[in-house]
């Protein structure tokens, strides 16, 4: 049986970082193996003051979580990080963000998930792909 949104949100809570960025879990789909994170704008998040526009670091650390616990999802450990790539597609600006996040292997001792985020006009900002240890440690 696989994690389900509320057991992978107090999962979440357990880091400070994520605890802090304020990460919310929205949908965990077992069956179509997609995880759906949003995270608000803060002004800690702005690549400059008062712009409104993200800075990368942010998107890619919710890339990165989104990858992680979409596969913590359906593992049910944790699931360290390997190596992610994060490609910005248009700058978003005045936006909160929502991470899709979509398994596309499991393996034994490594999984593969690619990454979505989009802003709140369901437009396309960036997309990541993730390399997790599947094997919990």
């Amino acid at each position: 049986m696989s994690m389900d949104a509320d057991a992978l949100q107090r999962f979440m809570a357990a880091s400070p970082f994520i605890n802090w960025s304020g990460m919310r879990i929205t949908d965990a789909d077992h069956e179509g193996k997609t995880l759906t994170m949003t995270m608000a704008l803060k002004a800690e998040f702005e690549r400059a003051a008062n712009t409104g526009q993200w800075h990368g670091g942010p998107i890619a650390a919710l890339i990165d979580t989104a990858g992680c616990f979409g596969l913590i999802m359906v593992i049910e450990q944790g699931s360290p990080t390997i190596n992610f790539r994060t490609d910005y597609l248009k700058p978003a600006v005045n936006t909160d963000l929502t991470a899709v996040a979509t398994i596309r292997r499991v393996g034994k001792t490594v999984g593969v998930v690619d990454v979505d985020v989009y802003n709140d006009d369901k437009q396309l900002v960036a997309v990541g792909r993730g390399t997790f240890g599947s094997q919990g440690g």
